[in-house]
């Protein structure tokens, strides 16, 4: 943002990714994974993929209860059973909630 303004180019626009070059626009996927391997090294993290973070976004959201539609979306896939097809396995207890959620309606 300082670097922005310094350059008189003024605020970032609200749909500008997050990981975007200082004109807001796309930023190379490569561009974007190099800087991520120098700056864990640099910060002498452990060696994980910028990608990864991707999966863990995910993993955590499912985690959470978050519906597979919303987690698709963020992720940008192009429908939920690519999403399901990937991240479905991470999906634990979804049948004892569905007989609990009958259960209730039936009693």
């Amino acid at each position: 943002m300082e670097l922005r303004l310094a350059l008189g180019i003024g605020n970032i626009a609200p749909e500008t990714l997050v990981f975007s070059t200082v004109d807001g626009a796309l930023l190379s996927p490569d561009n974007l994974s190099r800087d991520w391997r120098r700056v864990s090294t640099a910060r002498k993290l452990p060696r994980v993929s910028f990608h990864a973070l991707r999966h863990t976004h995910a993993s955590v959201l499912i985690g959470a209860g978050v519906d597979i539609l919303t987690i698709s979306r963020r992720l940008g896939h192009s429908k939920p059973s690519v999403t399901l097809d990937t991240y479905g396995h991470l999906i634990k207890g979804a049948d004892a909630a569905a007989a609990k959620a009958i259960e209730g309606v039936l009693k």
